[in-house]
């Protein structure tokens, strides 16, 4: 009989899992942070081994959804953070935005400042004191003149940046209201999805695609 698989598993080798994480659950646990995807997956390795080890590659803002990797032992999670460390993983998103881009695919390369007290990412086009350089490119898959199906290739993993770069341009994502949306997408979720993420198995060196289905919203419907 084959073992029940929680609705957030995707793939998983003895030294790492894959999970397509709801909008709503934070990442880790933090001091007010109930019921994150780490207590999830620890409570689903219980189940095969008593005292589990999860390593946290990277992360997810709390109201994005979408495709976490993380680690099963110490030795993988090394090798793959050297991997995110020095670019050598791909992570492309979609994104419903308000509003339809002037240009249908661009890069955009821009500088981010991360305002603490307000918690919120601040874009510039110059460079400046605590601002680090952020990068994207996106293209435009459909449109209906009102909104706009984005797909987005990170370059550079900082702080918010695909809301706050996506908003700097005039086409907030669709539920961002931090960042100047008018739409509501869902609760505690914004229409921001981690759909692809590539990287070299840190066992075996073969390459791995992964892939997370959009959630059941009525938005995703564009597609």
């Amino acid at each position: 009989m084959t073992e029940h698989k929680p609705n957030w598993w995707i793939a998983e080798t003895s030294a790492w899992i894959a999970v397509n994480k709801p909008f709503g659950l934070s990442v880790e646990k933090t001091i007010g942070a109930n019921d994150t995807i780490e207590d999830q997956v620890l409570a689903y390795l219980r189940r095969s081994t008593s005292m589990p080890f999860l390593g946290i590659v990277h992360r997810l803002d709390r109201v994005t959804s979408g495709i976490l990797l993380l680690a099963k032992k110490k030795s993988a999670l090394r090798k793959l953070n050297e991997q995110f460390s020095q670019r050598q993983v791909k992570k492309t998103y979609l994104a419903v935005v308000e509003g339809v881009p002037e240009k249908p695919e661009a890069h955009l390369s821009q500088w981010l400042y991360k305002d603490q007290k307000e918690k919120k990412a601040i874009i510039f086009d110059e460079a400046g004191e605590q601002r680090d350089a952020c990068q994207l490119y996106y293209r435009t898959l459909k449109e209906d003149g009102k909104k706009a199906l984005l797909e987005v290739e990170l370059l550079t993993g900082k702080f918010h940046q695909i809301r706050a770069q996506l908003a700097a341009m005039g086409t907030p994502i669709i539920g961002d209201d931090k960042y100047g949306a008018g739409l509501t997408y869902a609760d505690k979720g914004i229409a921001l999805h981690a759909y692809n993420l590539s990287f070299v198995d840190p066992i075996d060196g073969a390459p791995i695609l992964l892939h997370a289905k959009t959630p059941h919203n009525p938005i995703w419907k564009i597609l």
